[in-house]
C-alpha cells in the first residue's frame, strides 16, 4: 500500500463510519465495525480484483463484517438459549447477565473435545457431518461428545453434587 492509497482510505473513513452507524445505530459499535473492516481489508489488500474500485470494495467488506458479527451474535445467543440462560423476549437484567456469565464459565469447564464440538454445532452452525470431517472423527463420536457436553452443562448449571453449585447471589 502506498501513500496515495492511505490517503484515499483516510478520506473514506468518515463515510464508512456513517454507513456503519446506520447499520448498528451506536457510535462506539460503528467505530469497532469500521476498525474490524479496515483490518480485514488490509489483510486482503494484495488480493483486490480492481485496485481502482477502492470505495465499493471497502464498503462491501464493512457490510460483510457487519453480517458476520450479526451471525456470531446470533450464534452466541442460540448457545445461551441452549443452556437455558437467556429468554428471547426479555431485556437482560443484572441477574440474567450473571446467569449468562455462569453459563459461559460452565461452558469453559467442559473438556476441550466436548467444547469444540458444541461450538462447531451450536455456535458455528456446522452439521454433524461437517464437524466429523473437520475434526477427523466418526460422526458417532461427534454425536456422543455433543450429548455428553450438553448433559455436563445441565449438571453444572443445576448444581451437580460432584461440583460446586452455580447460583446467582441476590
Amino acid at each position: 500500500m502506498d501513500e496515495a492509497d492511505e490517503a484515499r482510505i483516510g478520506e473514506l473513513i468518515p463515510r464508512l463510519r456513517q454507513f456503519a452507524r446506520s447499520l448498528v445505530h451506536d457510535g462506539a459499535a460503528a467505530d469497532d465495525l469500521v476498525q474490524a473492516a479496515l483490518e480485514r481489508a488490509l489483510r486482503a489488500w494484495s488480493s483486490r480484483r480492481r485496485p481502482d474500485a477502492l470505495q465499493p470494495w471497502l464498503f462491501s467488506i464493512l457490510y460483510r463484517q457487519f453480517i458476520d458479527e450479526r451471525r456470531r451474535a446470533g450464534r452466541l445467543r442460540r448457545l445461551l438459549e441452549i443452556v437455558g440462560m437467556m429468554e428471547e423476549s426479555h431485556a437482560p437484567s443484572a441477574e440474567r447477565v450473571n446467569e449468562s456469565r455462569a453459563a459461559l464459565a460452565s461452558f469453559g469447564r467442559l473438556p476441550e473435545e466436548q467444547r469444540v464440538v458444541m461450538l462447531l454445532v451450536s455456535v458455528e452452525g456446522f452439521s454433524y457431518r461437517e464437524v466429523a470431517d473437520t475434526l477427523g472423527v466418526p460422526i458417532g463420536t461427534v454425536m456422543s461428545r455433543l450429548s455428553r457436553g450438553r448433559e455436563r452443562l445441565r449438571q453444572l448449571s443445576e448444581g451437580d453434587p460432584a461440583t460446586p453449585a452455580l447460583r446467582v447471589l441476590r
